[in-house]
């Protein structure tokens, strides 16, 4: 009997193969107190357990193939750290010595402070990074524990075409799991921001992650079918269902293999309305990808990236190549950098001191911090400028609330500027600077910022979750996360309405611009520069030439006239594309 499962679906695509269960069981871990003579032989056991686990990651990451992008590497790096970081290993060590407890039980008291610090925070990536800390540690008990290496970790292990079932997946498991050919993955745990799941869509690995309860239904070998666009698993699926799934993934095949063909064509209406279609980017990787669909530049790189997984902020150099780079790879193109944004979602491990904020989203984070801490933020503001002698650069603040933000950041620059000058550097003198629109104060004073800032930036993700009070992560509330409320759209719309009354571009780089449901609502709205993820770059691109602006019109008149999401989405019905456009054959 068919047996259909539904999770969370993080990296999309259709898997059919043979599932196989990934057991590492409950770790049974030994509590007991050591006498006096055995403190000293504790400690060591316990060092030499981490020298160990530092060497298997060591050999994993020698397993990564050629061309695998960068920052795969990085993640196994990561863990390599921590297993040097004194917040994790120091506590130990001192209970062992002061409290006479095994070293297992020690790891095991410090692995529970620090997940419990991860879990009171408010935001889904800080939560996510407590994973980090239960692989390392696990990986390190079973070392201590002597337990035989996993099935996926044994270098003659094959895997190829199997559907891997687990509680949750390291990225050391991912990356060996990719270097054997798996075709995807399903675990228990997990999140989208989770680094797993960013590696699964780094990769092209079909996964899904939250499906609880899943080891009750399946066992190894069973066939199976994974769908990562829809987050459904099929077991032991039935004739009817196998040919579905096989016309669905060589339709999808075909249907995204021929999205190229759009590579070079104009983002234009039927009725030749121009539209900027311009990327997001966060890795290395992505600058390439931004040219192979096509886009129009960059319209978000996010830079938080060089700042995490490190003792140390990068300094002004090291930030400046990394710039550089982005501009050399998109040559004539456009390169919006948004300057440091951690705080709410993003935290970096140099800078976690002080008491934890009980409500982090709506603290000291992006260009609040950055205000702050002018030792962090200068050498970004000098490596952005420095960088924008070779290219088209703007700089792009995070989270403005109000216009004296904007006047402290444009005074920094000014004092940049003058600091190059002395230094015989080279920079543009008319870098153009905008503001992101995520706090509903910006967006109802839009016309205000509009007539400082050269360009606006709509970040949906922060403005719905602000605008509706709640948190996007929380099961409990995330319903409420609303994209077609009526005050969502009528701040959209406010403040696109601005930057054309201002005469200034507004774009928008949020979740919402890379959704096909929303596209034409947005194309109505006045939307003309939308910045989106470069795998969703064709599909919009598709949805955009296939509309046609004249009876959209109609379309934004009814929507900012209706009284809920609930309506805005019935009306969205009714300007669908016809059966069997491209939009339609894809997920949504």
């Amino acid at each position: 009997m068919t047996i259909a499962l539904h999770g969370l679906g993080i990296s999309r695509g259709i898997a059919i193969g043979p599932a196989h269960i990934i057991e590492r069981g409950q770790l049974d871990i030994p509590e007991y107190e050591l006498e006096p003579e055995q403190i000293l032989d504790e400690t060591q056991r316990l060092q030499e357990a981490v020298r160990a686990a530092q060497e298997q990651l060591r050999a994993i990451r020698q397993h990564i193939p050629a061309g695998t992008a960068a920052e795969i590497a990085a993640l196994i790096d990561a863990h390599i750290l921590m297993l040097d970081d004194t917040a994790l290993i120091h506590e130990p060590l001192r209970l062992i010595r002061e409290e006479r407890r095994n070293a297992e039980w020690a790891l095991k008291a410090q692995r529970d402070a620090l997940v419990r610090t991860f879990e009171e925070m408010d935001d889904a990536y800080l939560r996510t990074r407590r994973d980090d800390v239960v692989h390392v540690v696990n990986r390190v008990q079973r070392i201590l524990l002597r337990h035989s290496p996993l099935r996926h970790e044994q270098p003659d292990s094959r895997l190829a075409g199997y559907i891997i079932f687990a509680d949750d997946l390291t990225p050391a498991d991912t990356v060996l799991m990719q270097h054997h050919g798996i075709a995807a993955f399903v675990t228990e745990y997990g999140g989208p921001t989770s680094h797993t799941s960013i590696l699964a869509r780094s990769l092209g690995i079909p996964a899904i992650v939250g499906l609880h309860q899943a080891h009750v239904y399946i066992r190894d070998e069973d066939p199976t079918i994974v769908d990562g666009s829809r987050g459904v698993v099929l077991v032991d699926p039935d004739a009817a269902s196998l040919e579905f799934y096989r016309s669905r993934r060589e339709q999808d095949q075909r249907y995204y293999s021929g999205l190229i063909r759009l590579k070079g064509a104009p983002a234009c209406t039927q009725d030749g309305v121009r539209i900027q279609l311009q990327a997001n980017v966060e890795l290395p990787r992505d600058f390439e990808h931004v040219l192979q669909v096509g886009a129009d530049g960059i319209g978000l790189y996010r830079t938080e990236f060089l700042f995490m997984n490190r003792a140390a902020p990068p300094d002004e150099e090291e930030q400046y190549q990394n710039y550089l780079r982005a501009v050399q790879v998109l040559g004539r193109l456009p390169v919006t950098i948004r300057t440091l944004d951690l705080g709410a979602d993003k935290e970096a491990d140099n800078r976690r001191h002080g008491p934890l904020a009980a409500n982090p989203a709506l603290g000291l984070r992006a260009v609040r911090l950055c205000l702050k801490e002018p030792a962090l933020f200068r050498p970004q503001l000098r490596a952005i400028l420095r960088a924008s002698a070779a290219g088209d650069v703007r700089l792009m603040i995070p989270m403005l609330s109000n216009l004296h933000e904007v006047e402290q950041v444009l005074d920094m620059i000014d004092d940049s500027k003058r600091d190059l000058s002395s230094a015989g550097m080279q920079f543009n003198p008319d870098l153009p600077v905008g503001g992101m629109i995520e706090v509903p104060a910006a967006a109802v004073c839009a016309d205000m910022f509009a007539q400082r800032l050269d360009f606006l930036s709509i970040g949906t993700n922060d403005l719905i979750q602000y605008t509706m009070a709640i948190d996007r992560v929380n099961d409990e509330v995330n319903y409420l996360y609303d994209p077609l409320h009526p005050a969502v759209l009528r701040l959209v719309y406010g403040t696109i309405a601005a930057g054309l009354a201002a005469g200034i571009p507004v774009a928008m780089c949020g979740e919402m611009a890379g959704d096909i449901r929303y596209v034409r609502l947005l194309l109505a709205l006045g939307l003309r520069t939308f910045s989106v993820h470069p795998s969703s770059l064709l599909e919009v691109k598709q949805l955009i030439m296939e509309s046609e602006m004249g009876p959209l019109q109609e379309l934004a008149r009814r929507a900012l006239a209706a009284p809920g999401g609930t309506e805005v989405a019935t009306i969205l019905e009714e300007f669908r594309l016809p059966a069997g456009a491209g939009a339609n054959s894809t997920t949504s």
